[in-house]
């Protein structure tokens, strides 16, 4: 995100930098952390991404400083979207589907279910969240429309997440789906066997 603004608006200092990640509300739809990006200017800089232009001062702020991208960090910007846009399949680990695999076993129908709907109304109230800010950061001109259409598809994953939701509650309620021990149809192992198939 900060290479990618440098190379966008040129030399920026940090709380620039910051402002934009804000009005366009990154944090929340790309799931950048601009805790520690004062620390991350400096590493990039120590790695030859960017570069101090200049120092400046306007009234009684802090001095700040400015930075560009390098021919370097030019190079790593490619490199990093070329990476994000050829990664396909899940993203990242998902421990509901662990938690579902492994950590229901004697777990009290009613409950899971309770608590799966709990989960859902949390999506749900998120994608209508995204949707509304993705409006209104339209609405201001704060981003562009491919911006927008980036913040419409997380809107989208969590739409789906919340079908899927609904479907595996449905699923559940009707005794279609159940959870069970079986690895693939393999018994768990014994000791240090091998598992064999049933």
């Amino acid at each position: 995100m900060a290479l990618g603004t440098l190379a966008r608006y040129g030399p920026l200092h940090g709380h620039q930098i910051r402002r934009i990640a804000e009005v366009t509300n990154v944090t929340e739809w790309g799931g950048v952390s601009v805790g520690a990006l004062y620390r991350d200017l400096r590493a990039m800089e120590h790695d030859g991404l960017i570069e101090t232009v200049r120092t400046e001062q306007v009234g009684r702020r802090p001095e700040r400083t400015v930075y560009q991208i390098t021919a370097e960090g030019q190079l790593e910007l490619t490199t990093l979207r070329e990476q994000a846009i050829k990664l396909a399949g899940l993203f990242g680990p998902d421990p509901l589907g662990v938690a579902l695999s492994f950590g229901v076993s004697g777990t009290d129908q009613a409950e899971l279910r309770a608590m799966l709907r709990a989960r859902r109304g949390r999506l749900a109230v998120s994608a209508e969240e995204i949707t509304a800010e993705r409006q209104r950061l339209e609405a201001k001109g704060y981003i562009s429309g491919l911006q927008a259409e980036i913040m419409r598809r997380g809107q989208l994953h969590l739409e789906a997440e919340v079908r899927w939701h609904d479907e595996l509650d449905a699923a559940l309620g009707a005794g279609l789906v159940t959870e069970g021990s079986t690895l693939g149809g393999y018994a768990a192992p014994d000791d240090d066997q091998p598992p064999t198939q049933e």
